[in-house]
């Protein structure tokens, strides 16, 4: 049993961190999409801000990797810590995308957002970073 937990929950840190940068740069590539036909010229800063949510995956993978070895002896751990980082990653992920879509917008629209953008986009990343940083600690 505790070695099906902790499967689980390498499971669940991979999927969830996953699914969150998938949904996350496709709302944030969405954007991107619809900003090429108003402003083309724009394409290099869209990508960068399209782009960002993917590394809270990255983050799940380092999670997922660093938990593999402790799934026979602290199965109920490795659950745990995979399902709360993968939550956080992927809600992480999700918010950035929002955040990133907007700042996309705004640079289609002529604003100058793009640096500002980048910032505001830093500071849900900096949640799955305190994930990461946490399941490290354990």
């Amino acid at each position: 049993m505790v070695e099906i937990l902790g499967y689980l929950g390498l499971g669940l840190v991979l999927a969830l961190a996953g699914i969150g940068s998938a949904i996350g740069t496709t709302i944030a590539g969405n954007a991107a999409e619809g900003a090429l036909k108003r402003k083309p010229e724009g394409s290099g800063s869209y990508m960068v801000l399209s782009a960002l949510p993917a590394t809270q995956g990255i983050y799940g993978f380092v999670a997922f990797f660093m938990l593999m070895g402790r799934v026979a002896t602290d199965g109920a751990v490795v659950f745990g810590i995979g399902l709360s980082v993968g939550l956080v990653c992927m809600l992480s992920a999700i918010r950035q995308g929002q955040v990133c879509a907007n700042g996309i917008v705004g640079v289609s629209q002529g604003h100058d957002v793009f640096t500002n953008t980048l910032i505001y986009a830093a500071l849900p990343e900096f949640y799955a970073i305190l994930g990461l940083v946490g399941a490290l600690m354990i």
